[in-house]
This record gives structure tokens, C-alpha cells and sequence, in this order.
């Protein structure tokens, strides 16, 4: 196998790997909270991507039955319901992305900031 095949094969994965770290990285080493839910969000894509990806089968065919074809035949056919599952993450990430931005400006208008040092000063002394 050549390095331009071993590329191609396995440059989506790394991709996927790399997204998912820089999330990691995000909600480790940043502490705007703003920034923290960004972060948040690219771990989201990533694993959607993750899982849609898993889900790809070169020469697939529809998981349907045409005219003259028995069950079981059928060698590889494109499996939906990965696909339909990452639709319904989609829809759900959305939803926590906006409780967590809702989250960020209630904490904004509490302590007029939203850096996390500044904000565990605040509730340390009671201010």
C-alpha cells in the first residue's frame, strides 16, 4: 500500500481524530465560557462525523428489494438508520448549544464577565 492510498483511506479518520482533540483541548486549556461552548460544538461535529462515516460501505445499494431479488442476496446494501440516528444528534446538540449559550448570558448579567477566574473571585468573595 502506497502512502498516496494510505492517505486517501485514512485522511477522514485523522480528520475526525483531530476535530475531536481540538475540542478536548478547548474545554481543558480555554476559560471563556463562550469559548468552552465552542469547543463543545466541534467535539458534537466530530462525533457526528465519526459515526456517519463508520456507517459508509463502498458499493452499497439501497436497503430496498427490486424485481426479482430474494432476501439475503443482496450483499451490501446502505444501512439508514446510522444516518437517521446522527440527524436526530444534530437536532439535539442544537438544543444543548442553546441552554449552554442561555447558561453563559445568565452568568454574564449575574457576574459582568464570563472568564472562569474572574468569576470564581467573584463567588469566593461574595461579591
Amino acid at each position: 500500500m502506497s502512502l498516496e492510498e494510505l492517505i486517501a483511506g485514512y485522511l477522514n479518520w485523522f480528520l475526525i481524530a483531530v476535530l475531536f482533540i481540538v475540542g478536548v483541548w478547548g474545554l481543558i486549556v480555554k476559560e471563556n465560557l463562550l469559548k468552552k461552548v465552542m469547543a463543545l460544538n466541534v467535539m458534537q461535529i466530530a462525533v457526528i462525523l465519526f459515526f456517519i462515516n463508520s456507517a459508509q460501505k463502498l458499493g452499497a445499494t439501497l436497503p430496498t428489494l427490486r424485481e426479482g431479488e430474494k432476501y439475503g442476496e443482496i450483499a451490501a446494501y446502505a444501512n439508514p438508520l446510522p444516518h437517521a440516528l446522527m440527524l436526530t444528534a444534530i437536532v439535539v446538540a442544537l438544543a444543548i448549544i442553546g441552554v449552554a449559550l442561555t447558561l453563559v448570558l445568565k452568568i454574564y448579567k449575574e457576574f459582568g464577565t464570563i472568564e472562569e477566574r474572574e468569576i470564581h473571585k467573584k463567588m469566593c468573595n461574595g461579591e
